[in-house]
């Protein structure tokens, strides 16, 4: 269930200074209906009475409101009793006193709208019908246009629409343009583009150059050998590193983006709802402007910057963190490394460096070896799921031209370990009960993966023994590397597992194999890391009312940013579907090699050619898991990013006497 954080709010208790501007006014509507309550805290909150909470709508009609605390179950809302509220809204409801049956209830009214307009496009059926097609349903939707007969417009026209009285907001464009793609995705998953005037005003008054001599309750580290490790592409430098090969001392700068976003400022608010940065193949959608993101708030080569510091001293023998603390800092990267010269770098020892990478590599040579034994012990607790990345390359026509597989390289994983050290160190500094903002990622249930288990014993993949869930994933990753199937299985794995989220009760990270961790290194990108950002600084400073404002709304906060994050994967996820399925257009009655990934009826197959990633809906008998087959693309929906597909024959399955 997805938590709503004024529904938190409002249940659990808050001061009316807590709620967001824009939810003041469901304030005073409980305020009229007599529905809220002062707890012994004081805060406001909503009587015995009364729920708050997301509404689920059944076939036949009826709803169900699912509220914030699980000890309240949910209510049953007949038909007669909905007062027009749908599906994923956020409804206040009250309960109806009754002495037997399921708890039932009534609306009384929505105090969030789930969706404030539905994106549909033009359509003609088979025998000449004019539709009006909802994108993300797929079934037939009303729309409205003063002084326009919409049957007339070209077909595949993309409309706005607002939901409660089918008025067109806006015509975005037609199908058979690519350019359509990314406006769809963005407000399929209400993701922004431009920032509001304000936020650009603010931005623009920030100071775009930094001298150390005006920061004296900073701590100056200038004068150290910091360095950024990013993509070739990278824009924004967000972390920096440096090392001190005699001290064992690593430092994990961040960009101080707390410093230059107060809190309630047009920045902040904005940054708020938009809560992560929204990566498409072609452009990024940052969280906050550019101004700031791509400029003082970018931790460049060669400048000054304010910095956000971990400092962790590790045990020389068991290079276990033995010291960990926080300060503010300017300091000053001495040189912007990509990937690619990293791996160089280690691939040669260095040989072939010169000028200051000499220097810095005296460290990061150092580094690198501990960051290797790093990765070899937290992957005895952890684990390495093998799953593939596809990068896709978009052309100056918005059209897919090539897919690339991303893998890890030694480069990735000695920057990777550097922030999972600074993000535990963090996560540390707090007891788990309510007093920050972790990033946890609960156990399985057994159950699931031995039901997982039981679908790989199709291919001739068994394991007998094992104590628990961890065990029984190591056991079916070995497995799976005697059969050469190791990412194909990860990727099963992976889906049965639960998402990782943000809590303020820390349970450990699962996947990870750790029993503190957050995210700290990249709040030009994350609320949440700005958010932990403030909760390290009040609780350096012992900043009581800062910390205190902070704890209080700390669960609907945590709420926030887990919603905001899925939607946010489902726009990128979304965007990629849409760029496969315009590619997939071009290859209608061609035939492609492709390895079954699902059976059954809904069964799913990706493509193996040069586009790499491309997930086709498969009609055909006998399929078995991991087989090869060969189809031929027979339909294909841009809109709805779909692809059908036939299975010809089948080209190879699971040599099982691989097993050994």
């Amino acid at each position: 269930m997805a938590l709503s954080a004024l529904a938190i709010q409002l249940t659990s208790g808050c001061l009316p200074s807590d709620l967001e501007p824009e939810d003041l006014h469901i304030l005073s509507k409980l305020e009229q209906l007599k529905a809220l309550e002062i707890n012994d805290k004081g805060l406001t909150r909503l009587s015995s009475l009364y729920r708050i909470g997301t509404l689920y709508m059944s076939k036949d009609g009826r709803g169900f409101v699912q509220t914030e605390i699980k000890e309240e179950g949910d209510l049953l809302i007949e038909a007669n009793d909905l007062r027009g509220a749908k599906h994923g809204d956020i409804v206040v409801a009250k309960r109806i006193i009754a002495r037997r049956g399921r708890p039932t209830g009534k609306i009384l009214f929505v105090a969030k709208k789930a969706h404030l307009y539905i994106l549909a496009y033009t359509n003609k059926t088979i025998t000449g019908e004019f539709q009006i097609i909802d994108i993300k349903t797929g079934e037939p939707t009303q729309a409205i246009m003063k002084g326009v007969d919409l049957s007339l417009l070209k077909l595949g026209t993309v409309l706005q629409i607002d939901i409660d009285d089918n008025q067109v907001i806006e015509i975005l464009g037609t199908l058979d343009d690519p350019k359509v793609d990314e406006k769809i995705s963005l407000l399929l998953y209400k993701r922004k583009d431009i920032f509001p005037e304000p936020c650009i005003k603010q931005a623009k008054s920030i100071e775009t150059s930094i001298t150390p001599q005006d920061y004296p309750d900073r701590i100056d580290l200038t004068h150290l050998n910091f360095c950024t490790i990013d993509p070739v592409t990278a824009k924004d430098f967000d972390d920096a590193i440096y090392f001190d090969k005699d001290s064992y001392a690593l430092y994990v700068a961040v960009a101080d983006v707390s410093h230059y976003v107060p809190y309630f400022s047009p920045i902040d608010k904005e940054a708020k709802t938009r809560g992560f940065t929204t990566y498409l193949p072609h452009k990024a959608f940052p969280m906050i402007p550019r101004e700031l993101s791509e400029n003082i708030c970018s931790l460049k080569p060669r400048e000054n910057r304010l910095a956000f510091v971990a400092k962790i001293v590790l045990d020389k023998q068991t290079l276990q963190p033995i010291k960990e603390e926080f300060f503010e800092a300017v300091i000053h990267s001495k040189y912007r490394f990509n990937y690619d010269q990293i791996d160089t770098l280690i691939a040669t020892k260095g040989d072939n460096a010169s000028g200051v990478v000499t220097e810095l590599w005296e460290d990061l040579g150092v580094l690198y070896t501990i960051t290797t034994k790093l990765r070899t012990s937290r992957l005895k607790k952890g684990f390495d799921f093998r799953s593939e990345e596809i990068k896709l390359t978009i052309d100056s026509n918005h059209l897919l031209t090539k897919t690339q597989v991303e893998t890890g390289t030694p480069s990735h994983s000695l920057i990777e370990e550097c922030m999972l050290l600074a993000n535990q160190a963090a996560a540390k500094r707090f007891t788990g009960e309510n007093d920050s903002i972790f990033r946890i990622h609960e156990p399985p249930q057994l159950a699931k993966i031995e039901a997982l288990l039981s679908e790989l014993a199709s291919i001739g993949l068994f394991v007998e023994e094992y104590e628990d869930s961890p065990s029984l994933i190591r056991a079916i990753q070995t497995e799976a590397s005697k059969l050469g199937i190791e990412s194909q299985v990860d990727s099963m794995v992976i889906k049965s597992l639960k998402q990782a989220t943000y809590s303020p009760l820390n349970v450990g990270h699962f996947g990870l194999g750790f029993k503190h961790y957050s995210h700290f290194t990249s709040p030009i990108r994350r609320y949440s890391d700005l958010i932990l950002h403030r909760l390290i600084k009040a609780q350096i400073a012992n900043d009581t009312q800062e910390n205190e404002y902070l704890l209080r709304n700390i669960q609907p906060l945590c709420a926030m940013v887990s919603e905001l994050e899925r939607e946010t994967t489902k726009c990128e996820w979304d965007f990629r579907d849409r760029k496969f399925a315009r590619w997939a257009t071009t290859k209608q009655g061609e035939s492609f090699e492709a390895l079954v990934i699902e059976t059954g009826e809904s069964a799913k197959a990706i493509l193996l050619g040069e586009i790499q990633g491309v997930c086709v809906n498969v009609r055909g008998e006998g399929l078995m898991l991991f087989d090869t087959i060969e189809v031929i693309i027979k339909e294909v929906s841009i809109a709805h990013t779909t692809i059908m597909a036939t299975a010809t024959q089948k080209l190879k399955g699971i040599d099982v006497s691989k097993r050994v």
